[in-house]
């Protein structure tokens, strides 16, 4: 009777085993395919889908509308970093690219196709203003002019100096002053003002940097220059 009684409780363990097994074998390839279910889900619904933000050119925050140049720069930082210019996804000057120095940087882009003009920077602490003047006087009509500070721009400038960029479109070349940070695009020939500029004056009470303002970045949409 014992024995009997033993091996019914063997029988029993056994089967309650292979029952668990079962069951759990049946409720992992469910769980299996739920998992596949929501995965698959996730990857089709765009509201799961994670997305990278769109890219403008220049890294600008929108998109330029048509007959438009984007366009982004930034000041110099102090006396260490040089300022950038990008024009169109362009770099027109930058550290990088090792065409940048101290004093007033100047970009000249054709105002119709958007092509590189001329690069040049002119020193207006330790050097001459009289080249300035003269690469100033020499600009063509139609020509977006896109400038930038970097450690000192202002030294050197004089009234004719500061005449030809404010006839550029620019109204902070007047109070421009030493070591001030500026970034200014204009053009030859423009009947108004330009919005874009931008200047922060050198105070050593909001210095970012000891002698230097912080960094000023500007971007934006010129209109293509029509016939």
């Amino acid at each position: 009777m014992r024995v009997a009684g033993a091996a019914k409780l063997v029988i029993a363990v056994a089967v309650f085993l292979l029952t668990f097994y079962v069951i759990s074998q049946v409720f992992e390839i469910k769980m299996d395919a739920s998992l596949g279910n929501l995965f698959a889900r996730s990857a089709l619904d765009p509201a799961t889908r994670s997305t990278k933000p769109p890219r403008y050119k220049c890294g600008i925050s929108k998109a330029c509308p048509e007959k438009h140049f984007a366009f982004k720069m930034a000041s110099g930082a102090a006396n260490v970093v040089g300022p950038k210019i990008c024009l169109e996804d362009n770099v027109l000057m930058s550290g990088v690219k090792n065409n940048v120095g101290r004093g007033i940087n100047v970009a000249l882009v054709n105002g119709k196709t958007g092509e590189v003009l001329d690069t040049k920077y002119f020193d207006m602490w330790g050097g001459d203003v009289a080249p300035f003047i003269e690469f100033l006087k020499s600009i063509q009509d139609g020509t977006i002019v896109l400038m930038g500070t970097y450690d000192d721009g202002a030294t050197k400038l004089n009234d004719e100096a500061r005449r030809l960029i404010a006839d550029l479109g620019s109204t902070s070349i007047t109070t421009l002053g030493f070591r001030d940070n500026w970034v200014f695009c204009g053009g030859k020939g423009i009947k108004t003002k330009s919005p874009f500029e931008q200047h922060i004056k050198n105070n050593k009470d909001t210095n970012k940097y000891e002698g230097w303002p912080e960094v000023v970045e500007m971007e934006g949409c010129i209109p293509q220059k029509q016939d």
